[in-house]
């Protein structure tokens, strides 16, 4: 069994604002593991339309260190500190992040936005890439489902079929 000081957990960081690229450049550098969500996003330019990347997440980053790691992260720069969840660093479960990558694969445009969580309907997603995945509905409007992501207050807003979608007791 591995001690706890070693296994390695999923955490946020909040960063300097317009530092999250950098942030996970330099914590790879340091040969960390981290991942800064980019969304795809189609610009107007005066001349053309660009396609850029920004994160989806503002001035955030989430890094998978063990305690040890932890002070590396701090020490990094433009990263502030972990986000904390009653007194303790925010753990992101692993199947968060994947749904995360998965939900940035198969969706354009994706908004993040931040939301006081409430306790709605719990639902499970029938078919697409977030099959099985289970969330709480916070609003249903034609095809617009936002899915809550429990560790940060974050919700992800797709464009989901609701015939894609059963109850979680189901």
């Amino acid at each position: 069994m591995k001690n706890n000081v070693t296994v390695k957990k999923w955490l946020a960081v909040y960063t300097r604002p317009r530092w999250e690229k950098k942030v996970n450049q330099l914590l790879g550098e340091k040969g960390i593991e981290s991942y800064c969500p980019l969304n795809k996003i189609r610009r107007k330019w005066s001349d053309r339309y660009k396609i850029i990347e920004e994160p989806l997440f503002k001035s955030y980053v989430f890094v998978k260190v063990s305690e040890d790691e932890r002070k590396d992260v701090r020490l990094t720069n433009g990263a502030i500190n972990f986000v904390y969840w009653n007194g303790k660093p925010a753990v992101i479960k692993e199947r968060e992040i994947a749904a995360i990558r998965r939900f940035l694969d198969e969706y354009e445009q994706v908004e993040a936005r931040q939301v006081e969580v409430k306790v709605n309907q719990r639902v499970r997603i029938t078919n697409g890439t977030l099959m099985d995945q289970q969330g709480t509905v916070l609003d249903v409007r034609k095809k617009t489902v936002k899915v809550a992501i429990d560790s940060l207050g974050y919700i992800l807003v797709a464009y989901i079929d609701k015939t894609k979608l059963t109850s979680a007791q189901a």
